[in-house]
């Protein structure tokens, strides 16, 4: 289903049809997806079937207490996203377990790689809204209106990753995307995509 101003909807409110992976710990529920925590394997990644080069991504998301989740970009779908692929954190960043994270995981960073601003998800249990736009190695990534990253992966990490740790996902220009739970309750609703053309 494609809309007047070319986003496709990723979601289609009623099942996972067009979604792989976790079904066990992801549900559709009242037009969202959710996160069961009763489900099985605690959360679990659930993937788009087709993949997605550069792209706009739009969504909501809304946050329980304390929530860590993700979202996978140019993902394959085996091995630990946030460094086979990309991942941006989904996180309550006021909780207070999370008071002392690095600056790389905090809500909308591109996780070990580019650190997002904080101060403009909505109070936990409002609706946030997040567009994500990912051009060949730039990503910008826009919470509420407020742009939170605005980066190039390579460039980033050209002298190593913040996290010192290796990212070869950060090489991957195709792949899947998807919520990388942990068995918190995070809901998701109104995901759409609109696909750019490649500047190759």
């Amino acid at each position: 289903m494609s809309g007047e101003d070319g986003f496709i909807k990723l979601f289609n409110d009623e099942n996972l049809d067009g979604w792989i992976g976790n079904k066990e710990s992801y549900r559709a529920e009242n037009g969202c997806i959710v996160v069961d925590p009763n489900g099985g394997g605690s959360g679990g990644n659930l993937f788009t079937e087709d993949q997605y080069s550069d792209f706009i991504l739009k969504f909501e998301f809304q946050l329980t207490p304390g929530a860590n989740n993700g979202l996978g970009i140019h993902a394959p779908l085996d091995g630990d996203v946030a460094y086979v692929g990309k991942e941006l954190q989904i996180l309550d960043n006021s909780a207070e377990k999370y008071s002392k994270l690095k600056p790389y995981q905090y809500h909308g960073s591109v996780y070990g790689v580019i650190p997002a601003k904080r101060g403009f998800l909505r109070p936990v249990g409002q609706w946030n809204m997040q567009m994500v736009t990912v051009q060949g190695s730039k990503i910008k990534v826009v919470l509420n209106g407020n742009i939170i990253v605005d980066g190039d992966f390579l460039e980033a990490s050209k002298n190593g990753a913040m996290d010192k740790n290796e990212h070869p996902g950060l090489q991957r220009t195709v792949g899947h995307i998807g919520f990388l739970g942990h068995g918190d309750v995070v809901r998701f609703k109104n995901i759409k995509i609109k696909e750019l053309p490649s500047k190759k």
